[in-house]
């Protein structure tokens, strides 16, 4: 199977992307956007429609696989590329990518995904076309995306359903009820942003939490999904960077929420990579002392496979989101995936509200063939939408990989 030609064309993420720099240092929501100004490179607002470049492979018998280059929605912070420009990356693939592409035979997928992989391109860029050649190697063999990610890189996994994570966005109430009534594996994520979400000394997470609890029990008696909350550091901006204080909030948090486990995203920003791995490990060690069973979850500084494979290392982390826009090429996030799975260590095969129902589609592949211990409904921050996507895609690949 050999590639004819390669297609780009600028489409829309699947939500917005917002400068998050500008959001911690308070930005108010103006309706649906933020007043002020934006202080991240790149942005030309707080918050702004998020760009996708649709990468369309045409095949030398006519047929057409596509993949979706997009980034996440906090671009150009936490050792991130920044903010991703679809009519320049167009100019990048149809000008450096697509000269490496034509003519190609593109059979199998890992061999030309690391190939992909050395390009100094944005990592969008990287993420988007290997969708597309996973799509065209599963086309040539005739099976589903997650068969020959299994099989090219020898994970061992039986193909099952991977527990899905909602996120409710801004809408943090309504969205937890829509969640509890779909029996959501992994909720809330809760995007809580700012100080002021949460509280000056976490207050008002606590109460969402204890909500949330009692709410579970309401809407979803019998349901133990585990509780996941993404607070971008702000508790450490709530305790002066004490991680003692911090432990001590969590370990009560944890309590509060029983009978169901509790998982907190970045608590504390570390500032960069090393830094970030010293504050997580000292976290996941207090809390140990106390006997907690809350688990600390990295995102941010832990953007590419050697970041995951040095936060592993350091044993700084309870789950690690392989955060897929971040990593590149596809053959990153498996390689990822594997790194931790391989660590004992849960693998939550991420990403973001602003990428596409393509990238989403494909990615629910990756997670599926790497045994992810849970997977994010995506793209949009309406959450039936991503529910949709990630679970019909998962439910489709069981029932034909099922068959043989």
């Amino acid at each position: 199977m050999r590639i004819a030609d390669v297609l780009a064309v600028p489409v829309r993420g699947g939500f917005f992307t917002d400068d998050q720099a500008a959001i911690l240092a308070g930005a108010e929501h103006d309706g649906f956007g933020y007043a002020g100004a934006p202080v991240t490179p790149g942005f030309t607002a707080i918050r702004q429609p998020a760009q996708a470049l649709s990468v369309l492979l045409v095949l030398e018998d006519g047929s057409v696989e596509h993949g979706d280059c997009a980034a996440v929605q906090y671009s150009g912070v936490g050792g991130r590329d920044p903010v991703f420009d679809a009519v320049a990356a167009r100019d990048v693939v149809l000008r450096q990518v697509a000269p490496l592409l034509r003519g190609r035979d593109v059979s199998g997928f890992r061999p030309v995904a690391e190939e992909l992989a050395q390009l100094p391109v944005h990592t969008a860029i990287g993420y988007g076309v290997s969708q597309a050649l996973l799509a065209v190697a599963a086309r040539h063999q005739r099976r589903t995306m997650a068969e020959v990610v299994r099989d090219e890189y020898a994970t061992g996994v039986e193909l099952a359903a991977v527990p899905l994570y909602g996120q409710t966005g801004d809408d943090r109430y309504a969205n937890a009820e829509k969640m509890l009534l779909h029996r959501v594996d992994v909720l809330p994520h809760g995007l809580f942003n700012s100080l002021a979400l949460i509280g000056t000394q976490g207050e008002r997470l606590a109460d969402y939490l204890r909500w949330l609890v009692a709410r579970a029990g309401e809407l979803a008696p019998g349901h133990r999904p585990r509780l996941h909350v993404d607070v971008y550091g702000t508790l450490g901006l709530a305790f002066g960077g004490d991680v003692g204080a911090v432990a001590a909030y969590l370990a009560a948090l944890g309590e509060a929420c029983a009978p169901f486990e509790l998982a907190v995203e970045h608590p504390v920003d570390g500032g960069d990579r090393a830094g970030q791995i010293a504050v997580s490990a000292a976290l996941r060690t207090e809390l140990a002392r106390r006997g907690s069973g809350v688990r600390v979850v990295v995102d941010e500084w832990c953007n590419t496979a050697d970041d995951v494979r040095a936060f592993l290392a350091a044993d700084a982390a309870d789950v690690v989101q392989v955060k897929t826009p971040d990593l590149g090429s596809l053959t990153h996030t498996v390689e990822a995936l594997l790194a931790v799975r391989a660590a004992g260590v849960e693998a939550f095969c991420g990403g973001t509200c602003a990428e596409t129902e393509r990238s989403a589609q494909v990615t629910a592949h990756v997670a599926m063939a790497c045994g992810a211990s849970q997977v994010l409904a995506k793209p949009g921050m309406g959450l039936d939408e991503g529910l949709m996507v990630v679970g019909n895609e998962m439910a489709r690949t069981l029932a034909l990989a099922g068959t043989r």
